[in-house]
C-alpha cells in the first residue's frame, strides 16, 4: 500500500490491538479472527493472502459515520465514531486446513468469544465457515441459525469450499433454521438445488432482491435462523456479488449484488442481536484488480458489520 497521508482529525480504521495484549479480564465488542484455509478449494486460490490484505485495506478508510436525513433510519443521525467500540484483532490461526486445523480453528474462535461480544472471521475460503460457525455456537448448536450470502448453496459431497453448508447439517444443525441469500442462476446445479429443497433451507433468490431492500432481507432471514432461540453465523461470501466488484472472487460472475447491496446486508445483520459471529469469505487478494476493489470491499463490510454492532 501506498504511504498514506497523516491528519489528526481524520482518523483511520484498523491498526486494533492484539486481544492478547489487552489486559487480563478484558473484554471487547468486536474481535477479527484471520482464518486463511485455502487447501481445500476446488479452485485455485491463495486466499490465505487475504486476512492480511484486509487488515491493510482497513486503513484506507475512516471509522466514522456520517449524518444521514434520508429516512433510511428512524431519525436524523449525527456524526458517530466508530472508535466507541472496543475492537481487537485476535491474529491468525497457523495451517486452518484439514482437521487439526478446524480444531485449532474452533478452539480459538471460542476463546476469542469468552472476551467479544461478536466475532468476524476473515478467510480464507469458504470452508472456514464449519470451525468458526461451530466455535461461535458451542452448546448452542442445537438451537443456532445459519444465513448466508453466497451465489452457491455450498452443499457438495466431500470436504472442500462447497461443502460447508452440509457439513455443519450433518454437525447437527436444523437446516430449517438456515437462509441463503443471493443464490443464482447458471452457479449451482439441480441436484444441490433439490437437496436444499428437501432440507428445509430457505432460498431467497438473487433475482428477489431487485425489488426489497436489504434491510427487510436480512430481517426476513434473521427471524427464521434466529427462530431458535440460539445465536446466528453470517457467512459472507464476496462472490456473490457482481464480477466488476469482486474479480478477485474465483466463482463471482456477471449479475451478482452490486457492493452497496453487501454493505447493506453486512450492516443489517451486525445490528442484529441474534447475530453472534460472521465470516467473510472467498477472495484471493493475489487476483485482485489493480486497484484492489474486491479486498476494499471486504474492508468496508467489517466497518459495516461494526456499525451495525454500534446501533444494537
Amino acid at each position: 500500500m501506498a504511504t498514506l497521508s497523516h491528519d489528526p482529525l481524520w482518523p483511520r480504521a484498523g491498526g486494533w490491538p492484539a486481544l492478547a495484549e489487552l489486559e487480563p479480564g478484558a473484554s471487547v465488542d468486536l474481535a477479527l479472527l484471520g482464518v486463511p484455509a485455502w487447501r481445500t478449494s476446488l479452485s485455485p486460490t491463495n486466499a490465505h493472502a487475504t486476512p492480511a490484505a484486509i487488515r491493510e485495506a482497513l486503513r484506507r478508510y475512516s471509522p466514522a459515520l456520517m449524518p444521514d436525513r434520508s429516512g433510511v433510519v428512524a431519525e436524523a443521525r449525527a456524526p458517530r465514531d466508530l472508535g466507541e467500540l472496543r475492537i481487537a484483532d485476535a491474529g491468525d490461526i497457523h495451517e486452518p486446513d484439514g482437521p487439526d486445523g478446524e480444531a485449532r480453528t474452533i478452539a480459538a474462535t471460542a476463546a476469542a468469544l469468552d472476551r467479544a461480544a461478536t466475532l468476524v472471521a476473515l478467510g480464507g475460503d469458504n470452508s472456514v465457515t464449519v470451525a468458526t460457525a461451530l466455535g461461535a455456537w458451542g452448546d448452542d448448536l442445537g438451537r443456532a441459525g445459519l444465513v448466508t450470502i453466497d451465489a452457491h448453496y455450498d452443499l457438495r459431497d466431500g470436504v472442500s469450499n462447497g461443502s460447508p453448508v452440509r457439513r455443519l447439517v450433518e454437525a447437527g444443525l436444523d437446516p430449517r433454521r438456515i437462509v441463503q441469500v443471493g443464490i443464482a442462476d447458471f452457479a449451482n446445479s439441480a441436484a444441490y438445488a433439490q437437496r436444499a429443497a428437501d432440507l428445509g433451507i430457505t432460498v431467497i433468490h438473487r433475482d428477489e432482491l431487485h425489488g426489497r431492500r436489504p434491510a427487510e432481507v436480512m430481517a426476513e432471514a434473521l427471524e427464521i435462523a434466529g427462530a431458535g432461540g440460539g445465536p446466528v453465523h453470517l457467512d459472507v461470501d464476496v462472490d456473490a456479488c457482481d464480477r466488476s466488484v469482486a474479480p478477485a472472487c474465483p466463482a463471482s460472475v456477471p449479475g451478482g449484488l452490486a457492493a452497496w447491496e453487501l454493505r447493506a446486508l453486512a450492516r443489517a445483520a451486525g445490528a442484529d442481536s441474534r447475530v453472534r459471529s460472521a465470516d467473510l469469505v472467498e477472495i484471493d487478494a493475489t487476483m485482485d484488480a489493480a486497484d484492489g476493489r474486491t479486498v476494499r470491499l471486504a474492508a468496508l463490510c467489517v466497518l459495516e458489520f461494526a456499525a451495525g454492532l454500534a446501533s444494537r
